[in-house]
């Protein structure tokens, strides 16, 4: 199944933040902990920031956007689905309290404790939500300084065409030397979110590789080590891929 045929404006975000995000996974904690770090390591470095910030496919999923909160002065969500770009939309002026748990995760990190004010109000000021297409970035090339995507080109799709041009427009969405995290579900055959199926595209550690190769500098790729602890059926376990975007 393509992209686009798939129900999105059928996703039911509401059952998905309550099986995936109510709690904090193990998965989504080992996923935090690289995260954090890659990006305060990335912006310890003198005269970077504060820079404008993308998360692709954003769903129903606030943390990609909470770790990019220290550095940011501009986030933007971009999501295709309808039901996702409500949900977004009521989360923006003061976000649920489930997220306190991933802010605290995060924190661990001291580059978050020193956000100097409470992140909800910083979050209200500098996020704000698109709706649109991951494949329209074409348009947009270099316009962001850090990036993330998180479960978005190998789950929207079951074409590897698609996925690898998804991947290739998120990270053309980046301007060089931008920081990037990028994380897939490995070997997924499609979801269901409440009472719709999704498609996905099978892939592993080298399609995610090779996808990324090309557009990325100091490029690390990491199966993670929570595999035992997976959120749903029918994948196999979760790959994170962090960098930076090349020249």
């Amino acid at each position: 199944m393509k992209n686009a045929d798939a129900a999105w404006s059928a996703f039911d975000s509401i059952a998905y933040v309550a099986h995936n995000y109510r709690a904090l996974h193990a998965e989504d904690a080992e996923i935090l902990h690289i995260v954090r770090d890659h990006f305060a390591d990335h912006f310890r470095k003198p005269g970077v920031g504060p820079v404008s910030g993308i998360d692709v496919g954003a769903g129903a999923n606030l943390y990609p956007a909470l770790s990019m909160l220290p550095w940011c002065d501009e986030i933007t969500l971009c999501e295709h689905s309808p039901a996702n770009v409500a949900y977004l939309e009521g989360q923006v002026d003061s976000y649920d309290g489930n997220w306190d748990l991933f802010w605290a995760s995060l924190s661990e990190n001291k580059a978050y404790r020193a956000l100097g004010m409470d992140p909800r109000e910083k979050f209200r000021e500098v996020v704000k939500v698109e709706q649109g297409d991951i494949f329209a970035l074409e348009q947009r090339e270099g316009r962001w300084s850090v990036g993330t995507m998180f479960f978005v080109a190998e789950s929207m799709s079951s074409s590897l065409d698609e996925f690898g041009l998804g991947v290739e427009r998120f990270m053309r969405a980046l301007n060089p030397g931008a920081a990037f995290a990028a994380a897939f579900m490995e070997h997924s055959r499609g979801y269901h979110v409440g009472e719709s199926s999704f498609p996905a595209c099978d892939v592993g550690e080298a399609e995610v590789r090779a996808s990324l190769e090309p557009f990325a500098d100091d490029l690390k790729v990491h199966r993670l080590n929570s595999g035992a602890a997976l959120v749903r059926d029918g994948y196999s376990g979760s790959i994170l891929a962090w960098g930076r975007r090349g020249d």
